[in-house]
């Protein structure tokens, strides 16, 4: 397998701020879309957990039903080099960083590599 690139984002969202980010949300993954060497994108939102004994039972997650501080949103993209990967990212955060910001609790967290599996 070719190493490609990818990158996980989670996205602390203010539960104020859930209506808007998903709307830009769509401005943003047309523009990602566009994007040379992607390969993959994903977007989903945090609405399940599952603790350890409805694993052991073999149980579905249960929905969320309170929001505490934020709510989650998590990207998913992969691209064919880090050379791609990183002239897409420069392309998203001149567009739409400080809209995204002003939706989130926190700056959002990157987790970057090589795809190795």
């Amino acid at each position: 397998m070719n190493a490609t690139f990818m990158e996980i984002a989670i996205y602390q969202v203010k539960p104020t701020k859930a209506e808007v980010f998903e709307e830009l949300l769509k401005e943003v993954v047309d523009t990602q879309k566009e994007q040379g060497g992607l390969i993959d994108l994903k977007y989903f939102k945090r609405d399940y957990t599952i603790d350890y004994e409805q694993i052991k039972e073999g149980l579905p997650p249960r929905k969320l039903t309170k929001i505490i501080k934020s709510i989650k949103y998590v990207l998913v993209w992969e691209f064919k080099t880090k050379e791609d990967y990183g002239r897409a990212l420069q392309c998203i955060h001149h567009k739409y960083d400080k809209e995204i910001n002003r939706c989130l609790v926190v700056p959002h967290d990157k987790l970057i590599g090589e795809r190795i599996y």
